[in-house]
């Protein structure tokens, strides 16, 4: 046997290498999946009756080597066998014989491939909300740092009014904590188990999903049958949607990396461990690192749009058109995952230059505040605003801590209220997304 649908046509060798597609290559990220819902699955069918204890013991035994053999990496997928779900079943029968051809009783590949796919994307947005929470605290210590650090704000990339790396840094970590109340929603929504809906049609077997869904540790099961079906693609586009907007946060933290540690800026440090040079220019120092991942999320970003318009357009029910929107969803995943990791350790090594800082915050910045302060003597805004319009020469100069420690408002620099930050990413760390 070969694939898990071969009955006595002969396919052109072409035609299954051509539908195979990227499969044989990216179910090496999903051998341990199927494994542990095929163990799942196998005890069910032992529940039922279908399965005796003797034959469960054998693939229990048999799955769990190829776990060892997967994690190890000598599990190999050949092109002819399409999937993981077809070779590991295949590995089953050549050690097994019959019992081996018993695993897939009331089982499709289509919830196979769903059950996978879904207990990956549950490990890996435990691990990126891990990550994400890291940055975020990361990001906190530094702001923490640099609290009362003056800097120039930026309105329409021109100078604006005071402001302060706390300010900038907290900001980030604000964003990132929203981030991780997105992913706990997406992880609860996700978090339902397919397995059982064999071909979006049930089966006329006394199948036990709850029981499978308690032991892969799924909330609840996915009840609607057709609905898992449909919900391939659906699904993993509202994870890359999530998954997303930590990247917006990580385009955006670079953009402002690269440009403040510009040598006429230089309010940044970046490491010279993390800079490449130039073929050509002796003298250059590259962002490139920072440069890469604020170009990985226009991919994740046109990777969720890759998804959509796969899905768009298809009858209820499986369409092998789903099986392409499995490598946008692992590459997307992948990136953010690798984009966490390398963030966090540029803003471990990143440092801030206090003087080029200080020396950027020139006395135009203050004009709003004086405008207030002649609001505080009991004069019109309006007519506040335009005499300091006629009067920006006369200006005086603050002294820039002191400016920013006086506007104790909340999230303003001088009460950013940094510790309640860090109350609440104690909390998210203590609620963990759990797998």
């Amino acid at each position: 046997m070969t694939q898990l649908w071969k009955k006595n046509t002969k396919i052109d060798a072409k035609i299954i290498n051509f539908c195979a597609s990227e499969d044989p290559h990216l179910d090496s990220n999903l051998i341990v999946y199927d494994v542990k819902a095929s163990v799942a699955h196998a005890s069910m069918l032992n529940k039922i009756g279908i399965l005796n204890d003797h034959e469960l013991e054998q693939l229990h035994y048999y799955l769990n080597e190829i776990k060892k053999m997967a994690l190890a990496g000598k599990f190999k997928i050949k092109t002819a066998e399409e999937d993981c779900h077809t070779a590991i079943e295949n590995y089953l029968i050549r050690k097994l014989g019959s019992t081996g051809k018993k695993i897939h009783t009331a089982r499709s590949r289509n919830d196979q491939v769903l059950a996978a796919l879904r207990l990956y994307a549950k490990d890996k947005l435990s691990m990126i909300a891990n990550a994400t929470q890291q940055l975020a605290l990361t990001l906190l210590n530094f702001a923490q740092k640099y609290e009362f650090v003056p800097v120039p704000g930026f309105s329409h990339t021109r100078k604006a009014m005071p402001s302060s790396i706390g300010l900038w840094a907290g900001a980030f970590v604000e964003s990132l904590i929203d981030d991780l109340a997105l992913l706990k929603a997406v992880y609860n929504l996700i978090n339902q188990s397919p397995l059982g809906s064999a071909s979006g049609f049930g089966v006329a077997m006394p199948i036990d999903r709850e029981y499978t869904a308690e032991l892969l540790n799924f909330a609840k099961v996915q009840k609607n049958t057709l609905y898992v079906q449909n919900s391939r693609g659906k699904f993993e586009a509202i994870i890359i949607d999530i998954v997303g907007n930590i990247m917006l946060d990580l385009n955006k933290l670079s953009t402002d990396l690269i440009f403040f540690s510009e040598d006429s800026f230089g309010y940044f440090k970046l490491p010279e461990r993390f800079c490449t040079g130039s073929s050509l220019m002796p003298h250059k120092q590259n962002p490139d690192v920072l440069e890469i991942i604020r170009a990985y999320y226009k991919i994740v970003l046109a990777e969720s749009f890759c998804i959509k318009n796969l899905i768009a357009d298809l009858l209820s029910g499986y369409n092998r058109d789903f099986q392409l929107t499995k490598a946008p969803f692992i590459r997307a995943i992948e990136l953010t995952s690798r984009s966490l990791e390398i963030m966090n350790l540029v803003i471990n090594g990143l440092s801030v230059n206090k003087e080029k800082c200080a020396k950027a915050i020139t006395k135009e910045l203050y004009a709003t505040d004086e405008v207030l302060q002649l609001v505080q003597q009991g004069i019109p805004f309006r007519t506040a605003y335009k005499k300091i319009a006629r009067n920006l020469d006369n200006i005086k100069f603050h002294d820039p801590v002191s400016n920013l420690k006086s506007k104790k408002h909340t999230g303003a620099p001088g009460n950013l209220q940094l510790n309640t930050l860090g109350d609440k990413i104690a909390h998210i760390r203590n609620k963990k997304i759990r797998h």
